[in-house]
């Protein structure tokens, strides 16, 4: 019998960042299975053993962070599963947090195709392409043909976290754009109920999605809201939303 492919856990609750893990990963050996919570990720892990966790910090109910601390009690959950933290939120205090903690690698969103493949091969001792030869460094014309009709920060956004694969670029903004649409939704819902801890889980989606896109304005202001929800600053949460829905609209 051939032997199944290594079982790859994301936990993750924003659904764009997720279908980039999905696609990027489409062409390595491996069986990609998504858990939006930290509640679904402990039912599938009570049945079923990954080979490599790779989870979110900020999610809504029970944290990223909390699943961690809940497999370093529970060794069992783990079953010796290699655990990478993805996350916007990597900033010095988290890293330090992190560091008393089982975590094989962190890796910073947003991250490029390079990046994930290359965390994901890492962990799991896959075996990279081969490198017979040296690839050419493609020209300059070459790379501004695979960006034409590209607005320059989409071309920016090509080149950095797409590695110039323009199919797996424009396939992934049309998916963005169609969760755009769901995620004003989601927002005016949270506006209409003052719910700034939804705002601010939206806010922190959205600036890694916008930025991975090459939408560094939009980034900047799912930023901001995202600071003012965190701040409890209903006014300025909902000015921000207003700002952010505009942009996203915009398209």
């Amino acid at each position: 019998m051939p032997t199944p492919d290594p079982i790859v856990l994301l936990v993750e609750d924003d659904a764009s960042v997720s279908r980039f893990v999905g696609m990027v990963l489409d062409g390595l050996p491996v069986s990609l299975h998504v858990c939006a919570s930290v509640e679904e990720a402990l039912e599938f892990l009570a049945q079923q053993r990954a080979q490599l966790i790779i989870t979110d910090l900020m999610m809504p109910g029970e944290s990223g962070m909390g699943l961690i601390q809940r497999m370093a009690a529970d060794p069992a959950l783990a079953a010796g599963a290699k655990v990478v933290v993805f996350s916007a939120g990597l900033n010095t205090a988290v890293r330090a947090q992190l560091a008393s903690m089982n975590i094989w690698r962190t890796l910073a969103k947003p991250a490029s195709v390079g990046d994930l493949q290359g965390c994901v091969r890492d962990a799991l001792e896959l075996l990279r392409p081969a490198e017979a030869a040296a690839p050419a460094v493609p020209e300059a014309s070459a790379v501004r043909g695979v960006a034409d009709g590209l607005a320059d920060h989409e071309a920016q956004a090509l080149a950095k976290h797409f590695a110039n694969n323009r199919p797996l670029f424009d396939t992934y903004r049309d998916r963005c754009l169609v969760q755009f649409a769901k995620d004003c939704d989601e927002g005016d819902r949270a506006v209409g109920a003052s719910d700034l801890a939804a705002l601010r889980r939206l806010g922190h989606n959205l600036r890694t999605v916008l930025l991975t896109l090459g939408r560094s304005e939009g980034s900047r202001l799912a930023g901001v809201m995202e600071e003012a929800a965190l701040a409890e600053d209903g006014p300025a949460a909902i000015a921000g939303w207003k700002a952010l829905r505009e942009h996203l609209a915009s398209r």
